[in-house]
């Protein structure tokens, strides 16, 4: 899969009091990177915990739940787009199937 907005992951991890969520973000990357996802079962075969939503949107979550990674997975052409990181408590406060924090949403 292709990340798009990995600027924004590491903006987020270099930010005071979010450091502890650049292990697990690079370790999602990681993994993210090396999948195939064609659909969203095959995501929820690799993280059971995964929630998928309607609009092609997924729900990570990092770091044992301290943080909620949202983004739009574009199945066929093998692309993820970033839409949200944030911690459980600022995911509580957004609407996950519309949310793009860094495009002004």
């Amino acid at each position: 899969m292709h990340i798009v907005a990995l600027r924004n992951l590491e903006t987020f991890w270099r930010q005071s009091g979010h450091r502890d969520a650049e292990g697990p973000l690079k370790a999602w990357l990681a993994e993210a990177r090396s999948a195939q996802w064609n659909s969203p079962q095959d995501v929820k075969n690799q993280y059971a915990s995964a929630s998928i939503l309607g609009n092609k949107r997924v729900v990570f979550n990092i770091k044992g739940n301290d943080y909620r990674l949202i983004v739009a997975i574009a199945y066929q052409m093998q692309y993820v787009y970033v839409k949200f990181i944030g911690t459980h408590a600022e995911y509580d406060k957004v609407n996950a199937a519309v949310v793009d924090q860094f495009n002004g949403g």
